[in-house]
């Protein structure tokens, strides 16, 4: 009987290690797929933050503001203020005024707008308008001393149109 026993007993061994090793191979192709969903999943998700969102982002930004009424001034011809040469500067400029009704505003007041131009125009030397920097000044200067005047809308933005120095 004890051999009986210890003749079941490797059987029952190889029977159970037969179920373990289907149970591991099982086991095994489990986890296999699970990898392989969450790879798939992962890069369906990380596909569509890439491909999608930008032109999600680019739907959602805000459009950009078309010019306002433009008022164009005449041109302005002045004499830079050179002690040692002759220097002319010649100008045409756009304003946009940010209400249309600031250009009927601005029509009423020509000759004054004229000579305030003028005025800052006159102190300017050629180092004062040659680089940008000094252009960018001139035009905020222009736009400041103008809407301290103005009473319906004010200038966004001073352009030059047209700008020589000789």
């Amino acid at each position: 009987m004890a051999k009986d026993v210890e003749k079941e007993k490797p059987e029952e061994q190889e029977a159970k290690d037969g179920k373990e090793k289907k149970k591991g191979s099982k086991l095994k192709w489990i986890i296999i797929g699970v990898v392989i969903l969450a790879l798939l999943g992962g890069g369906g998700a990380g596909a569509y933050f890439f491909l999608y969102k930008p032109a999600a982002k680019e739907a959602q930004a805000p459009p950009k503001p078309p010019i306002g009424a433009v008022w164009a001034p005449d041109v302005f011809i002045i004499n830079l203020a050179e002690a040692d040469s002759d220097r002319y500067l010649k100008v045409i400029m756009n304003f946009e005024l940010s209400d249309p009704l600031a250009v009927t505003e601005l029509e009423q007041m020509k000759p004054k707008v004229r000579d305030m131009v003028l005025s800052i125009l006159t102190v300017k030397g050629f180092k004062d308008v040659a680089n940008f920097e000094g252009k960018q000044r001139l035009k905020e200067e222009i736009a400041m001393r103008l809407n301290n005047h103005l009473t319906k809308g004010k200038v966004v933005q001073v352009y030059f149109t047209d700008f020589v120095v000789q």
